[in-house]
């Protein structure tokens, strides 16, 4: 894990910089809450650990492979 020390205010870039993915920025410190505001593409999920872990937990498991039909020979 890598860990980071920002101020209120600052951004972690994430992803190549000329082209980065999306940004954290830490939006407000207010005691031992901490707010962060994310800018990533919509296409990109972000979700809190305890939602990810729900997301997770509803999908049913997926069993065996799926693999390419064999060629039949002409």
């Amino acid at each position: 894990m890598l860990v980071i020390t920002r101020r209120e205010g600052e951004e972690v870039v994430i992803g190549d910089p000329a082209n980065p993915i999306g940004t954290v920025r830490v939006a407000e410190i207010k005691g031992e809450r901490v707010r962060l505001g994310f800018a990533f593409p919509r296409e990109i999920d972000v979700h809190r650990r305890e939602i990810a872990d729900e997301i997770l937990a509803a999908k049913p498991p997926v069993v065996g492979s799926i693999r390419p039909a064999a060629r039949k020979a002409t």
